[in-house]
This record gives C-alpha cells, structure tokens and sequence, in this order.
C-alpha cells in the first residue's frame, strides 16, 4: 500500500506547505501575545466602559468557534467594511483575536499572583502606572506564565488545518491538493500526521522541560 517513490515525490511539495503553517502560527501568536496583553490589562482598567468591552469581547470570541471567525473575516468584512485581506492575513488575524481571549486570561493569572506587596512598594516609590507595570508586575508575572502559553503554541498550530476553510494552502489542504489528483489518500495525509507529529512532540518536550526549569527557580 505504501509507495516510497511516490512519498518522495510529494514531500516537498507537504514541507513547502509546512514552512506556511509555521509561518502562520508564529504570526498569530505573536499577535495574541500582544492582544492578550492589551485585553488583560483593559479588563484591569478603573474605567468601566474599557473593562466591559474588553470582557465583553473575551466572552464573544472564546464562545464563538474559530472557523465562523475566519469565514466572517474573508467573506464578510469585504462585504460590510470593503476590508480585503488574504487568506495567509486573515489565518494570522483570525489565530491571533481568537487565542489573545485565551492568552488574557493566562496574562490574569500571571498578574493576581505577584504578591501585593510589589504593588504597594511601587506605589510607595512613587513609581508611575506605566513604570510600575513594565518594571515591577509584569517581569514577575510573565515568567512563571511561559510554559503555559507555549501550550497554547502548540494548540495553535495544530489549528491551523481550520485555516484551509478559506483557501490557505497549509498543510492539511496541500495534502487534500495532492490526493485529489494523484486519488492516493495513504501517503499524504500520513505524512501530514507525521509531519504534525515531528513538531507538536518535541515542542511539548521543551515547553515541559522549561516548565520544570522555571518551577526550580522559583522553588517550586
């Protein structure tokens, strides 16, 4: 069943795909990096209005399914907004709003569990708000955060299948590409899993290994 002249064949047409899956994940996690950052904070905010809105839009993307959210960013926004973007912006936009919900949370954690008396220190120092986050709460509060958003990392690039919904040429649809030409369906989406595979697991490995690295330096 299994035709290695025909994997070779194919294979580096799957890594060339590959290289674009990764690319998107970097993207979007870069993005909900920094729109997780941005939510948790304006959740934080004394300002009401910010607070809710930021609330409000945390619970509208994380109880909307990812794949409504890119269909409305490619489909739609052109429609009601004239907004035309490509299929590779959109997967980073759409990966990046939907795991920055996710990432706020994380980034809440990681805020509530520096201890109180940082913050009166601060304050007792006269230290400004910008000052007294950047310098005081959030170099304490990221760290022990790492492992867990390099989990969601994971999670995201194992995602990125969904993103062939609106003609990304990622992996999985590279490989749907190929069977629906060559009618071998064995090969290619075997070496999708296995491709899938090769990064998922050793990057688990690394995020576990940070993990314990972090927990021993804290005394944990």
């Amino acid at each position: 069943m299994w035709n290695w002249e025909y994997t070779l064949q194919i294979l580096p047409e799957l890594l060339r795909a590959l290289k674009m899956t990764v690319m998107a994940t970097a993207g979007g996690f870069a993005l909900a990096c920094a729109g997780g950052l941005v939510l948790a904070l304006a959740a934080r905010s004394r300002r009401k209005p910010l607070a809710l809105a930021a609330k409000a839009l945390t619970a509208f993307v994380r109880n909307t399914p990812l794949l409504v959210q890119v269909f409305f960013l490619y489909y739609s926004l052109p429609l009601i907004a004239n907004i035309s973007l490509s299929a590779f912006a959109v997967g980073i936009i759409g990966l990046g709003l939907h795991y920055s919900t996710y990432l706020s949370e994380v980034y809440r954690s990681g805020i509530e569990a520096v201890p109180k008396g940082q913050w009166e220190a601060a304050t007792a120092l006269n230290f400004s708000k910008p000052r007294t986050w950047f310098s005081i709460v959030l170099p304490q509060a990221i760290p022990p955060i790492v492992p867990i958003m390099g989990n969601y990392l994971i999670v995201m690039f194992k995602e990125t299948p969904v993103l062939s919904a609106i003609t990304l040429v990622e992996l999985l649809l590279t490989a749907k590409n190929i069977a629906s030409v060559s009618y071998r369906v064995f090969e290619p989406y075997t070496l999708v899993g296995i491709l899938f595979l090769l990064i998922s697991f050793p990057a688990s490995l690394l995020v576990r290994r940070l993990e314990i690295r972090l927990n021993r330096q804290r005394g944990l």
